[in-house]
């Protein structure tokens, strides 16, 4: 395996989608560019928050608990990760969400987070998912499989009706948005420990309907997994 991961490097040599110039071997993002990545300095252990030191709950979530029990993010939604994002979601630049699923199972790996027994990415409604052409977080998942041992993954939850984006939304009204948008279509068996996938996580609103979701269907423990936190 690593003879062809050399022979595929020699090949075609990885370039930095960030700045252009020579990338890491099997990663098309160089060292300097990763090393000036925004990553959250301290955060809430239970949405993932950034805080000015790392804290059980944070105030928003001591006042309305979330239904997810963790979260955690790779990086802060700035700079080039935002970039990055925003050309692998709207420009369809599936090289950079290549980099990021690389990016993000490293970190993950370094915070050796507790492996669970299925990946869930959030769905889109089968409308907007044929204009974007792809689900990026179902990409994200396909590509944390082959970092993580082959960690299953499935999209066992459906939007079962449209909604507005979120980003188009205040903050107040986004938990109203999807409130009742989602449902289960069919759990693995002995599946007791989900992780939701999804790209950024800005008021969590939309993966705690999701982690209410699971849990009203018999997941015990629902973390959740960003590439970022805005």
């Amino acid at each position: 395996m690593q003879s062809l991961l050399k022979m595929d490097s020699w090949l075609y040599p990885p370039v930095c989608v960030i700045c252009g110039l020579a990338g890491r071997v099997g990663l098309d993002c160089c060292p300097d560019c990763q090393a000036d990545l925004s990553r959250p300095r301290a955060c809430c252990r239970r949405c993932a928050l950034e805080t000015a030191r790392t804290v059980d709950l944070c105030g928003r979530c001591t006042t309305r608990l979330p239904a997810f029990d963790a979260a955690w993010a790779g990086f802060a939604y700035r700079g080039a990760i935002e970039t990055l994002i925003t050309r692998f979601k709207f420009q369809r630049d599936l090289a950079a969400g290549r980099v990021l699923a690389r990016l993000m199972a490293e970190a993950l790996a370094s915070q050796k987070t507790v492996r669970p027994d299925l990946m869930v990415p959030i769905p889109l409604h089968p409308r907007r998912r044929l204009g974007r052409g792809f689900n990026q977080a179902e990409l994200l998942c396909r590509d944390l499989q082959s970092h993580f041992d082959g960690l299953p993954w499935a999209s066992v939850l459906r939007r079962k009706r449209p909604t507005r984006a979120q980003s188009e939304l205040p903050a107040d009204r986004r938990r109203g948005n999807v409130r009742g948008a989602f449902d289960i279509t069919r759990l693995p068996p002995g599946t007791s420990h989900v992780s939701l996938v999804d790209d950024v996580m800005t008021t969590g609103s939309t993966l705690n309907e999701c982690a209410r979701v699971l849990k009203r269907g018999g997941v015990r423990r629902v973390d959740v997994w960003g590439v970022a936190r805005a």
